[in-house]
């Protein structure tokens, strides 16, 4: 039988799981929080010197901001343009790069409507012509 007088050092155990346990508990209640908030973490391999100045700039408060500007510039929604999205009918994915984009473009002129596009998507295909293709659409 244990000496009830005896005390024990340390902090009080409040919980009747190891300390090991409840860090694996914390950590499923964390990532369960952020895919509840459209958080998703993304690992990406590039140099160190990179890696350090896009931690100290993900800290400014535009940061999402200037990295969707960003996002929208290299990669296409195939969802928001209706003619671009005919002509990637075999494609699963919902983004594609900026290039790609221009080149599905440039392959499937034929088959464009331009009365059929709609202003916003004229400027895309002017965006990407001047970015990608020297100012000129190669159909």
């Amino acid at each position: 039988m244990k000496n009830p007088t005896k005390m024990r050092l340390g902090r009080p155990r409040r919980s009747p799981l190891t300390r090991a346990e409840q860090l694996r508990q914390a950590k499923r209640v964390q990532r369960e929080r952020e895919r509840r908030a459209g958080l998703a973490a993304v690992e990406l391999l590039i140099p160190a010197v990179q890696a350090k100045r896009l931690r100290i700039a993900s800290r400014a408060p535009q940061f999402g901001q200037l990295l969707d500007a960003f996002l929208q510039d290299v990669v296409i929604d195939l969802h928001a343009w209706p003619i671009l999205r005919e002509l990637a009918w075999s494609r699963k994915d919902r983004w594609i790069p900026a290039a790609d984009a221009l080149a599905l473009y440039e392959r499937n002129w034929r088959h464009v409507e331009p009365a059929r596009l709609t202003s916003e998507e004229a400027a895309l295909i002017d965006r990407l012509k001047s970015r990608f293709g020297g100012g000129v659409l190669h159909a």
